[in-house]
């Protein structure tokens, strides 16, 4: 596992105007709106020096995030991002300990174009924590 920090990522329930406030932070980057219908959400990213901030909202019905958005109507941190090396091998390692992946346990290709997998937050002490295969040079 690489393991470096990728995003965190941050449920909001107004795109346009969460995307103007990180705007006006000095340092940062945002990025267009990026919809990801096999996700069910829509994503903009905001580059950080260091790290990204992925701003979500929900894309149609019976999205995750609308769920989440039921549970905290203002919003709020979603999951972590973790980079790894081989998300297979990271996977398999990860269901040896008793870790559960989400959804059907096969990758995904995510906002940057990379394979995702998420595992169940009650194995990450209540968080979210999404794992994305970062190919060297990205």
């Amino acid at each position: 596992m690489r393991g470096r920090l990728n995003h965190v990522a941050l449920v909001v329930t107004d795109l346009d105007a969460a995307s103007e406030t990180w705007s006006k932070i000095p340092g940062t980057t945002v990025g267009a709106p990026q919809p990801l219908p096999e996700h069910g959400v829509t994503v903009v990213f905001v580059d950080l020096p260091n790290a990204r901030i992925e701003l979500l909202v929900p894309l149609g019905d019976g999205s995750p995030v609308s769920r989440f958005l039921e549970k905290h109507s203002g919003g709020g941190m979603h999951h972590v991002c973790l980079e790894v090396d081989d998300l297979i091998a990271e996977r398999d390692a990860l269901l040896a300990t008793g870790a559960r992946v989400l959804g059907d346990g096969e990758p995904r290709i995510g906002a940057h174009g990379n394979p995702v997998l998420f595992l169940h937050p009650a194995d990450m002490h209540g968080t979210l924590l999404e794992l994305e295969e970062v190919r060297s040079g990205e």
